[in-house]
Formats: C-alpha cells, structure tokens, sequence
C-alpha cells in the first residue's frame, strides 16, 4: 500500500472509529514520521524534523477538535477528500500528462496555489494595513475573472488549493454573486479565507458547512485589548461570538496573528496559544510578521526586532515539539516550505489582487502583469508565470533554497524582500516595475526605507546564522 493509500485509509478510520482512534492515530505518526523523515535522504535532518512535527501537530488537533465536536465529519469527509485523496488523483497518468504539459509550456512545475483578493473593501480600519482597505474602497475581480481564474488553475495547474485575502472577503459582490458563489461552484477544491471574523454570523456559518470546502482564518491580535487597540473597539467580542457559530457548526477555523512591537511579549507566553487552541477552539494557526509596506510604510517601530523574531523562532520550534500545536509562521517556518514561496513557484504561490494586478507575492506589491489585459489579449493567467521578475526570483530561490536542500541557505531567513532586500533591488525587481499603489513607488525612492531594511537585515542574518550553523546545517 504506498502512502497516499495508506493515509486515506488510516485517517478516514480514525474519522469512523471512536475506540481506536488513539492507537491509530499513533500508527499514523509512525507512517508519517517513517515518510517524512526516514525516507527522504536530500534534506537537513531537523527540517525533516520541524515538517514531521507539524504535520503530526495538525492531524491531533483535527482530531482532538473533532472529538470535540468542532469539526462535523461532513466537513472533515470533504477536507479528506480534496486535500488526500482528491489531490493527489486517482487517473495518475493523466495527471502526470498534465504536469509534463505544463512544464513544456512554463519551464516549471506548476504552482501548488494561488492568492486571490476579490475585493479591498472592509468594514474594518485596522493600523497599518498592508492592503491599505477601509469602508470607502470599492475596487473589485469582476466574478467572470475570479471564477476563470479558479478554473484554469484547475485545468492548467492542476491545482486544487486557493487562499482569498482582502480587504474583507466576505464583503465581495458582483451583481448577485457573491464570495460563496465560489465555494459551492468549484466543490473539488479547497478554500481558505482570511477574515475578520465580524461577518461570520449564525447564517454565513450554516452556509460555511453547507459548502463543505471553505475555512475561515479569522485574524487577531492577542487578547481583547490588543485585537480592539488594532482594529476597533468591540472587535473582539464579535470574534469569540464568530468562532463559537462556527463551532456550533462544526466548521473548523484557524486564527491569524501578526506580530509586532506590541504583542509580541503575548507570543511568547504558552498560556496564549494554550488559550487560542483550547478554550477558543482553533485547528490551526498562522504567524505573520509586520511587514512595512501599505499603511504599515513607516511603522518600522512596530516591527519585532531581529533579537525577538529569533526569540519567536524558539517559540514556534516548542509549540511543535513539546506542545504539538499547529502554528505556521509565515517566515521563521520557512523551512516546512524549503524556503520562500512567492514567484509562483512548485510549493508556492502568486498573488492576483482587486484590480486584477498580478503580483509574486501579497508582501511583494509589484505588478507583474494584470489578468484583466490578459484574458483581453486571449492569454492564459500561467502565462505570468514567463515574464522576467518572476523568472528571477525563482532563480534566486533555486540557487540559494532548492537546488541541494542539504546545503541550503540560513532558512531562518527565507523570504526574498523581507529578509534579502538589498538582493531583491539588485537581482530581482526589474527596472521599471510598478508598485500596485503609491506607497509602493514611494518606498523605490526612498533611502531611509532601503537602509532601514538592509539595517533589519544585517542584524537578522548575525542572530540567526549561528542557530542555523549549530543547530540545523550540520
């Protein structure tokens, strides 16, 4: 039985059966930590490590939630499917068909998933908001163009995974169709949503487990104080009440944290991430780490310094090992990923935004292209995937990421623009590349932002390499 077989088999038992579920759940761990780890020889042991870790720390809480009674079996039936079983297909051949296809006309294997913002509009006004969105903007994907763009990363990509952002997605319309419109027309992919959690009422979380393929990553910032410092009074309140619809459902939700100057002594603690798992009920969590670009250009003084994004590596590393809880920070978990995932890239993703501009990355606000010029000149959406910044950076992620995963560089520090700036304006950005608003011309023009950067970067690489050297590249 090879192990696709045997991992849907073996978790659609521990769905079915109460009494075993803990002595299969176990043999579970054995096969994964077996395929994971043992069995592959080109990579660095505890990254191997790290990526078992979190696999095991997601099927447990799945499992605990659902015992819970969080997690309906319709939902996790459906989560089965399109994430195992579905995903990995049953016609292989013509699977394989497809992908060579694909990499005759790209160069490439295709990417594992896209980034859609359908809207900018929100009904919040959060401090320093990367997408810059408020009440007032009203920009949005045509639902033709959102619904082409799924499909064709069916048909050409053969991909099944799609994260919306925003804005707040659930505030997208196009005459009457709505962001659900999506869910229940594409059943055999899956959805995930980042939300601010304030429009999950009792009906939009019936409709969540009706559609069966959607979940909802709702975003906080700590506890009551810190959420309603950041995103208005009362928000938080209103996010408890979602979460529990969404339980009462049994839909399972993940939470969405960004780490700042702030809240990041919060992080720190296990009693917040026991309260987030445990009391509130999450399947799942994602870190991000304030990223000044949008209205966030000059809150430099709100980004975690590099001594404490290091501090909240130890963190992430403990909740997986000793905690086993399933938090993914989008950067000091860049070694799950073998690094950065943006430029459309196997393993990774592109970013398509309200106005159709096409760009390497949500942190990445460079356009590449728009699918709106694309579709109008009877080209496909992939075709982006050809043109020259996007080309670089995967070249940059090959030789410095990918190309032998045992000497790969300090994965500590993954992400090309975050953490490599000064190579990002050297070696990838193209000359002439527009930003996707103003603030991102400005920051092309501005010295201040680039030794600020290159500062942040220096003194990340001085605390990390040593981790990395010691700890991981031996």
């Amino acid at each position: 039985m090879n192990n696709i077989t045997y991992l849907v088999k073996t978790t659609q038992s521990i769905v079915d059966s109460r009494l075993g579920r803990e002595i299969l759940l176990k043999r579970l761990g054995r096969r994964l930590y077996k395929s994971i780890v043992l069995d592959v020889d080109n990579e660095i042991h505890l990254v191997k490590m790290r990526k078992y870790q979190w696999v095991d720390s997601l099927f447990r809480r799945t499992i605990i939630n659902f015992n819970k009674g969080y997690i309906s079996k319709k939902v996790l039936d459906r989560l089965i499917y399109v994430l195992i079983e579905g995903a990995f297909h049953a016609d292989r051949d013509a699977y394989r068909r497809k992908i060579r296809e694909y990499e005759k006309n790209y160069g490439t294997q295709p990417p594992s998933f896209l980034v859609i913002s359908p809207t900018q509009r929100c009904n919040l006004n959060c401090a320093d908001c990367y997408a810059c969105s408020d009440k007032k903007t009203t920009p949005y994907l045509s639902f033709e163009v959102f619904d082409k763009m799924v499909k064709e990363f069916w048909d050409d990509a053969v991909g099944r995974f799609i994260v919306i952002s925003g804005g707040e997605p659930l505030m997208y319309k196009d005459g009457d169709k709505t962001l659900f419109d999506i869910f229940e027309k594409h059943q055999d992919m899956l959805f995930m949503f980042y939300t601010n959690g304030t429009l999950i009422d009792d009906k939009t979380a019936l409709r969540l487990l009706e559609a069966g393929n959607a979940l909802p990553a709702i975003s906080i910032e700590g506890y009551e104080s810190e959420t309603d410092r950041r995103r208005g009074k009362g928000v938080f309140k209103r996010i408890i009440s979602a979460t529990d619809n969404l339980k009462k459902y049994g839909v399972p939700f993940i939470l969405s944290l960004t780490a700042t100057k702030q809240n990041v002594d919060i992080l720190l603690s296990d009693e917040f991430y026991e309260y987030c798992f445990d009391e509130i009920g999450a399947t799942f969590m994602w870190q991000f780490q304030l990223m000044p670009i949008g209205r966030g250009k000059s809150a430099f003084e709100n980004v975690p310094d590099p001594k404490s994004r290091l501090e909240l590596f130890r963190k992430w590393e403990n909740l997986l090992e000793k905690k086993k809880y399933p938090m993914a920070d989008f950067w000091n978990g860049g070694m799950l990923t073998n690094g950065c995932i943006a430029y459309g890239r196997n393993g990774g993703y592109f970013y398509i935004d309200w106005n159709g501009n096409i760009m390497p990355c949500v942190f990445v606000p460079y356009v590449i292209d728009n699918v709106n010029r694309l579709y109008a000149n009877n080209k496909r959406l992939l075709d982006v995937l050809n043109a020259p910044m996007m080309v670089k950076g995967r070249k940059w992620q090959y030789e410095t990421q990918l190309k032998d995963r045992k000497t790969s560089d300090n994965l500590l520090m993954p992400c090309s623009i975050r953490d490599h700036y000064d190579n990002f304006r050297k070696n990838i950005i193209v000359p002439g590349t527009k930003g996707a608003d103003s603030i991102a011309d400005e920051i092309l023009l501005d010295d201040e932002y680039y030794r600020n950067m290159l500062k942040y970067d220096e003194e990340l690489h001085k605390v990390t390499q040593k981790v990395w050297d010691k700890e991981y590249a031996v």
